[in-house]
């Protein structure tokens, strides 16, 4: 199952880190408390959409930047979920027990 803030913390945590900066500094920037911003980073806090401005802001990154990344994190995970859950055709199923005898 795809959890939205996970994919939100991940995205946060790689503009952070492709900027070379610590937690620390961006939380001193953003306002935000050390730990909360860990925990948001690991997608284990729902941030709200002023906090994630906040944070947004000391990355220098667009809110819309973030929300297309995280879209497409999101979407291809949906990518390959329906490629391991496709529903085998009646066909494939009778050819595999068939193999199988």
């Amino acid at each position: 199952m795809i959890l939205l803030r996970r994919e939100v913390g991940d995205v946060l945590r790689d503009h952070r880190q492709a900027q070379g900066r610590t937690l620390r500094e961006v939380s001193v920037s953003a306002a935000v408390s050390l730990g909360y911003l860990s925990e948001v980073e690991r997608g284990e806090k729902e941030a709200s959409s002023e906090l994630l401005a906040s944070i947004c802001a000391a990355l220098n990154l667009p809110m819309s930047t973030m929300l297309s990344n995280v879209s497409d994190r999101v979407a291809e995970s949906e990518a390959v979920s329906a490629l391991v859950t496709l529903p085998m055709g009646q066909r494939a199923d009778a050819m595999l027990r068939a193999s199988a005898a």
